[in-house]
C-alpha cells in the first residue's frame, strides 16, 4: 500500500500518562521532520505545568501552544487545561471551548478529529494509556482518512480502557508496548520521509 509521508504526530493519554509520554518522548530525536500535538486528560483548574515537565525529559521542544501559533517540525504541543486543542486547516493550533468530549477537556478525539481532516494520510495517531473511551473514535476516524494508527499495549499500561477501546474499534494499524512506541514513531516518520 503506497502512503504519503507522514506530515504530523498526534497523541492521547489520561490515567498514567506522565509516564507513557516520558518513554515516547524520550525517544525522538530534536530533528523529527514533524510536529507532535498531544492530549493529557487535565482538570481544567490544573497549571499548565506539563510543557515545563515533559520538556526535561525529550530532545524536542515542548509547548503549550497559544493560539494561531504555526506548527514546526521537531516541536510538541501541548493541550493546556480546559480547552480543546484543535488543528486548523493553515496548519496552525486553535482552541475550542465546547462542551467536554468523553467528559474531557482537552479531549483526544477532538484533536484526532481536526487533525485526521487537515493531513489525513499524512497523520500517525497514537493512543496511550488512559482511563475512558476518549480517542476511540479519533482513532476511527484518522483511519478512514487513510492515516497510520498505532495503540498502546493494554499490558504495558497503566489503564488499559483507553487503549483497549481504540483497539476494538478494529482500526489500529499496530499494538506496540510502550517502550518499543518512541521508536516505532521514528522509524515510521523517517521511513516515509521523501
Amino acid at each position: 500500500m503506497s502512503r504519503q509521508r507522514i506530515k504530523a504526530v498526534v497523541m492521547g493519554a489520561s490515567w498514567g500518562g506522565l509516564e507513557a509520554y516520558t518513554a515516547v518522548l524520550g525517544r525522538l530525536p530534536a530533528t523529527l521532520p514533524v510536529p507532535v500535538l498531544l492530549v493529557q486528560h487535565q482538570h481544567p483548574t490544573a497549571g499548565d505545568k506539563l510543557p515545563w515537565l515533559l520538556d526535561t525529559r525529550t530532545a524536542m521542544r515542548v509547548m503549550s501552544a497559544q493560539d494561531k501559533t504555526i506548527l514546526e517540525p521537531g516541536c510538541v504541543y501541548v493541550a493546556p487545561p480546559g480547552y480543546h486543542m484543535l488543528v486548523d486547516s493553515d496548519h496552525t493550533v486553535c482552541y475550542s471551548l465546547a462542551a467536554p468530549v468523553n467528559y474531557s477537556r482537552p479531549s483526544i478525539d477532538e484533536l484526532f478529529y481536526s487533525a485526521g481532516h487537515v493531513y489525513g494520510n499524512g497523520l500517525l495517531a497514537v493512543i496511550l494509556t488512559g482511563a475512558n473511551e476518549d480517542g476511540a473514535a479519533g482513532i476511527k476516524y484518522i483511519k478512514q482518512r487513510g492515516g497510520i494508527t498505532v495503540a498502546q499495549s493494554p499490558l504495558t499500561a497503566e489503564a488499559q480502557v483507553m487503549p483497549q477501546s481504540a483497539i476494538d474499534t478494529g482500526c489500529v494499524d499496530w499494538v506496540r508496548d510502550l517502550p518499543d512506541i518512541g521508536d516505532f514513531v521514528v522509524e515510521q516518520v523517517f521511513g516515509l520521509q521523501e
